[in-house]
């Protein structure tokens, strides 16, 4: 979707392999700034134009800028007078650093003397899962960080079936952008909808979240399948039993059942159980072939599931919720239940109408 209005400053803070892909998306067409904390990967970045770290071998466009200074990244994506307000802050950290980076924001937002107050300031996070302290999903967490003052923000979130690195090679991806907000929704649009990248625009914050929450523990759940060879046929009921489940907790917490018959529901759930560059996929072959938790994790691999499937049983509980894959992959993951016994437990449930 392309704009003959002028160009939308754009700045992503997080340079880990999404940052910085959707950093080189929308520099296509937009002025973008690029943050990391860390100051020898923004000196990396800025000598060798690609980042090493997390997306090597691929080159960044010329026209980002990166920087290490969290109050000159913030001062880029904020509106600076309400006639030039085409400005978007881009939150590319994990859902455990979320909470803190809105409290910087908020810091920093006032110290540049653009206070929310005076004009609407765009956010978009990117992060999947639900905090593993208080099982709050990301905008829970987005409205809690932000206060009484969350009405002067057009918020949002960027989520749906996509690996970094195919992005940052410019291969196809479609994507959804969340939020109660239009004119949010519609910037998002223009930043991203572009070449290889089709934005489509729901106000489902909700179901969103939780679909791309829930994904990753179906995808563990998959991955372990995988790991004891146990066969399509039973991939193919853990994908379709795992969306069953996903849409009974959202729908719960207020979600549109619709939703997930979508890209962050069945089209992220699809991706992350069954493509090769899933870690979440990777981490249940890991267990599938008797690797304890301890020693994937161990080896460097890493993944978001871990970490979310516990606040969301427990969150689950708390709803009064049935969630029986949700469920084994924590006896799994946390209470030392070996795979092959957790699959015969899910096996032995008794039957149901669908």
């Amino acid at each position: 979707m392309r704009s003959s209005q002028p160009r939308v400053r754009v700045s992503v803070l997080g340079a880990g392999a999404w940052g910085t892909a959707l950093a080189a998306a929308a520099a296509t067409h937009h002025d973008v700034c690029l943050w990391a904390r860390d100051d020898d990967l923004i000196q990396s970045m800025s000598n060798h134009r690609c980042n090493k770290r997390y997306l090597p071998g691929l080159d960044l466009p010329a026209s980002i800028q990166f920087t290490a200074d969290i109050a000159q990244a913030i001062r880029h994506g904020s509106p600076t007078h309400p006639t030039q307000t085409r400005a978007i802050i881009i939150l590319g950290t994990p859902v455990v650093g979320l909470r803190d980076m809105c409290g910087l924001l908020v810091q920093h937002l006032v110290a540049v003397n653009t206070a929310p107050t005076q004009f609407k300031t765009s956010i978009v996070w990117t992060c999947k899962g639900l905090d593993p302290l208080t099982s709050q999903l990301p905008h829970e967490i987005v409205l809690q960080a932000l206060g009484g003052a969350s009405n002067h923000y057009a918020l949002g979130v960027l989520s749906g079936p996509s690996f970094a690195k195919e992005v940052a090679q410019g291969l196809p991806v479609a994507l959804t952008i969340a939020s109660l907000d239009e004119s949010l929704r519609e910037m998002v649009s223009e930043v991203f909808h572009h070449g290889p990248i089709r934005i489509y625009g729901t106000n489902d914050i909700i179901g969103v979240e939780v679909g791309g929450a829930l994904k990753n523990i179906m995808a563990i759940a998959c991955g372990i399948a995988d790991g004891l060879a146990l066969g399509n046929n039973a991939r193919a009921a853990l994908i379709t039993r795992g969306l069953a489940e996903m849409t009974r907790f959202g729908v719960k917490i207020g979600a549109d059942a619709a939703t997930f018959s979508g890209l962050t529901g069945l089209g992220d759930l699809v991706l992350t159980a069954t493509g090769e560059l899933s870690r979440n996929r990777q981490v249940g072959l890991a267990l599938g072939h008797g690797q304890s938790l301890a020693d994937v994790l161990a080896s460097g691999l890493t993944a978001e599931g871990v970490r979310c499937a516990q606040a969301v049983s427990s969150r689950a509980k708390a709803l009064g919720v049935d969630m029986p894959i949700t469920d084994a992959v924590c006896q799994v993951l946390f209470h030392q239940v070996p795979v092959k016994q957790a699959v015969s437990q899910l096996l032995a449930r008794e039957a149901k109408s669908e």
